[in-house]
This record gives structure tokens, C-alpha cells and sequence, in this order.
């Protein structure tokens, strides 16, 4: 399998810019802050989200250096990210994320909300200084589609009557909007003809999707050590994911035991064996294939360089990862 280290290899040095940069936008403010950000920039986390923008930076800047308006987007997408994540935690009452204790078991919800709200406002303050308005628009609207997402993964806790299409919009708002926003937003601070932005934005969603539905096949594949968190810790809360929607197609019984949310003793590890019985996590890893292809075909409008292999070769590492 790929490393996503050897992978970015290319913005090697960009993606450890970015980590100090960030610690240094956000420790000076306030030492229970610079706290929770040491924590948060420092826990190791792939950085898949700013690399896609430093990539799609360097692939539309041919024959020139990116500048410092790429390079503070990148941050801006980090930080919106960690922000995004720092509230789920709270609304997961999540104890451990990527091995690491969270912001809210460390300091508590108090704390780990306001630290989620400082860095979606220090995101915005940064994206404004960025003048450039339709930029501006792209990722308010990834903060909006987080909201959307999360509070419609509230609303539909345990409800068996999810379809596969509210499933994809679920998971493009909390996943693949920022990453299809940030990447064409990239490309706009490059100055590219218009065809060529929608094309980046349509590559970034569908990598996007595919890289949901991969973590959600991973929360039943792989053990917690692995995963930072409990495993089928997404079924066991009432989150219906891709391989659960299918197993229920095959397994009346599966549906039954989730709309009584596993109330009985053994339910959860009789809901598990059901779904690893049927073929719902081989379909949702075809479902995580597809959008990768898909992905593939809209990087046409790219020239040659290092940076554009990479883009071409983060698909298959996201499909990679089920393997």
C-alpha cells in the first residue's frame, strides 16, 4: 500500500510549513487555545485536506512558485477541518481520536466548543484577508455544509429508512464539501479558466465521497488500535453508513435490531455478524471505487507535472486503505 507520507512527498516541505504556521496562528492568542492547538496540530493527522490544496496549487502555477494566498488557504482548510472535528467529538461525546485524547476529554465541552468556534472565526478572519470574494463564498458555504451535515446526522439516528442518495448528501456536507471547495478555490487563486475550476471541484467531491465511504467500511474492518477511536463505534451510535445500508437490503433481521437501537444484550454483535454475512461492505467498497474513478476523469484539464501525478495517484491510496 502507498504511504501518505512517500505520497506527498512532492509538498513535503509546504505540508511542515503548514504545521508550524498553524501552531504559531493560534498559540499566541490565548494559552488554553495554544493548548488545545498543540494538541490538535501535533496528533499526527494525515493533513489529506491542505495537501489537495498545496497540490491543486502547484498544478495550476506551472512554471511558478505558488504564493502566499495558496499557501494561507491551505491553513485556512485545516483549520476549518480541525474546528469541524473538535465539535463532532463533543457531539459524539468521543473520548479518543487518532489514539489521542480529544479536546473535550482533556479541558471539557465548554472548552472544546469555544476552541471549535475561535478557530472557524480565526478561519474566517484569515479567508477574508484573502480578498478574493468568490473564495470567500466557496469555503462559507463548507461551513454551513458541516452545520447541515451534522445536524442531519442528528436527525437521522437509527432511522432504517434512510436511502443510499441521504447517505451521499450526509457525507458530502461533512466531508467532501470542504475538500471540493478548498481545491477549486485553489484554483481560482491561481487564475484558471472557469471549465477548469468546476472540473477540480467535481474531482475534489468525488474523492471527497470516496474517502466517507472508505472510513465508514474501515469502522467495521479495522481494529480500534488502527482507527483511533472504538470500532462500529458509527452503527453502535445510530449513524447508518454505506455498508449498513446495504447489509439491510439482504437482512430483514439487521433492520429490526436498529430500529429497537440494539436494546437487548447482544444485539449490537448480532447486528455486526449480520452485516459482515452480506455483501454490504463489498458493495460500499465498489460504491468508494466508483467516485475514485469518477475522480480520475475531471484531472484531463491538468498539465503535466509532479504535483498532478500525485492528485492522479490520491484516489487509489483512498481505495488502498480498505486493502
Amino acid at each position: 500500500m502507498i504511504s501518505v507520507t512517500s505520497l506527498f512527498d512532492p509538498i513535503d516541505k509546504d505540508l511542515l510549513t503548514l504545521t508550524s504556521n498553524l501552531k504559531n496562528l493560534i498559540s499566541a492568542r490565548h494559552p488554553i487555545l495554544g493548548a488545545a492547538a498543540e494538541h490538535l496540530f501535533g496528533a499526527g493527522g494525515k493533513r489529506v485536506r491542505p495537501a489537495i490544496v498545496l497540490l491543486v496549487s502547484r498544478a495550476t502555477m506551472v512554471d511558478q512558485d505558488i504564493t502566499p494566498r495558496h499557501r494561507r488557504l491551505a491553513e485556512i482548510t485545516e483549520m476549518i477541518h480541525t474546528a469541524s472535528l473538535v465539535h463532532d467529538d463533543v457531539v459524539d461525546e468521543a473520548q479518543m481520536r487518532r489514539n489521542v485524547p480529544t479536546v473535550n476529554s482533556i479541558f471539557d465541552n465548554r472548552i472544546a466548543i469555544l476552541a471549535g468556534d475561535f478557530l472557524f472565526a480565526q478561519s474566517s478572519w484569515y479567508l477574508a484577508n484573502l480578498d478574493n470574494l468568490e473564495v470567500v463564498k466557496l469555503l462559507s458555504t463548507v461551513i454551513r455544509d458541516f452545520a447541515e451535515g451534522e445536524i442531519k446526522q442528528g436527525l437521522t439516528k437509527f432511522d432504517t429508512s434512510l436511502s443510499l442518495e441521504a447517505y451521499l448528501e450526509k457525507s458530502y456536507y461533512k466531508t467532501a464539501s470542504l475538500i471540493a471547495n478548498s481545491a477549486k478555490a485553489a484554483s481560482i487563486l491561481s487564475n484558471v479558466l472557469p471549465e477548469v475550476a468546476d472540473n477540480i471541484y467535481a474531482y475534489g467531491r468525488n474523492v471527497g465521497l470516496a474517502f466517507q465511504i472508505v472510513d465508514d467500511i474501515l469502522d467495521f474492518t479495522s481494529s480500534s488500535e488502527v482507527l483511533g477511536k472504538p470500532s462500529a463505534s458509527d452503527l453502535i451510535s445510530g449513524h447508518l453508513t454505506a455498508p449498513v445500508l446495504y447489509a439491510m437490503e439482504e437482512k430483514p433481521q439487521l433492520k429490526v435490531l436498529i430500529e429497537k437501537e440494539f436494546s437487548n444484550e447482544g444485539d449490537i454483535d448480532l447486528a455486526l455478524n449480520l452485516v459482515y454475512e452480506s455483501n454490504g461492505i463489498q458493495k460500499a467498497k465498489d460504491l468508494a471505487a466508483n467516485h475514485a474513478q469518477l475522480a480520475l476523469k475531471h484531472l484531463d484539464c491538468l498539465e503535466s507535472t509532479p504535483s498532478t501525478k500525485v492528485l492522479m495517484e490520491l484516489p487509489e491510496y483512498v481505495i488502498s486503505r480498505i486493502y
